[in-house]
């Protein structure tokens, strides 16, 4: 694969002003593809990253700050996608938000947005998206699931649900492109230190009271066999396999990468 794998096409990553969104917007812009950045943060922040990003790589950048948990600001964003680069070529659904609670306890409303942001708004891009690569007969649709798409975990039913919801939309997806140059797939990461892991390590640390450090490696142990968290470029470098023409028959997949986690 060359630097210019994706040059002159676009990519939609969704939540991609930190964490894994930030790893996949940067490895697909050094493949040559425009990046459309998503999500929330400072503004002066969010213009230095798409500026660092145009210059490191010789792409363009744009910023939509579309909540992704409304119908109405992802079909806005799209509109903006076409009349700044005529579209989107490749989309990775990346947004995420988690609670934890049980099923008993779940608030209502975190149940809600868990399910609109994490599922619901996937499905809004995608049906957003399909149109635009239908007409050039070329689309990469990268559906950013969890382990929890494939396994359960107590206290964490909306986040498993939608993940779940997320990787049979992946398939479903994939059997309606089949015979067209679009392909979608899921990814299923493992513990990535994002912010959002990072939470639940710092809530650990003070609950049996443990170093950070105790903390996060108490949290390997319990699910990820490698006693490593996955990176964000990893993950990018297996989002832009999925791009490639090598990868034009992974169809519908739901691929792990985590340390070994679903394996037990």
């Amino acid at each position: 694969m060359t630097a210019s794998l994706l040059k002159g096409k676009t990519a939609l990553v969704t939540g991609s002003t930190s964490g894994i969104g930030l790893g996949m917007a940067r490895s697909l812009a050094a493949e040559g593809a425009n990046i459309i950045f998503n999500g929330f943060g400072d503004t002066h922040e969010i213009a230095q990253l798409q500026s660092a990003t145009a210059k490191e790589f010789g792409v363009q950048t744009a910023y939509h700050n579309a909540d992704m948990s409304k119908a109405s600001e992802i079909e806005t964003l799209f509109a903006f996608a076409a009349d700044r680069f005529g579209g989107i070529d490749v989309l990775v659904n990346n947004a995420g938000i988690q609670h934890v609670a049980n099923v008993e306890d779940f608030p209502v409303d975190k149940w809600d947005a868990i399910i609109a942001i994490n599922l619901t708004s996937a499905f809004h891009t995608t049906r957003l998206a399909l149109p635009y690569m239908r007409k050039k007969n070329w689309g990469r649709i990268i559906n950013l699931a969890s382990a929890h798409g494939l396994v359960g975990s107590a206290g964490k039913s909306a986040y498993v649900a939608a993940k779940h919801g997320l990787v049979g939309l992946t398939k479903v997806t994939a059997l309606e492109t089949a015979q067209t140059g679009v392909t979608c797939n899921a990814i299923c990461p493992g513990f990535v230190l994002t912010p959002l892991v990072q939470k639940q390590v710092d809530t650990r640390a003070l609950k049996e009271g443990l170093t950070n450090d105790e903390a996060k490696k108490a949290l390997l142990a319990d699910k990820q066999p490698s006693g490593e968290f996955v990176t964000p470029e990893e993950l990018g470098g297996l989002a832009v396999f999925l791009c490639s023409d090598a990868a034009k028959q992974v169809r519908g997949v739901a691929w792990n990468m985590d340390g070994g986690w679903v394996a037990q």
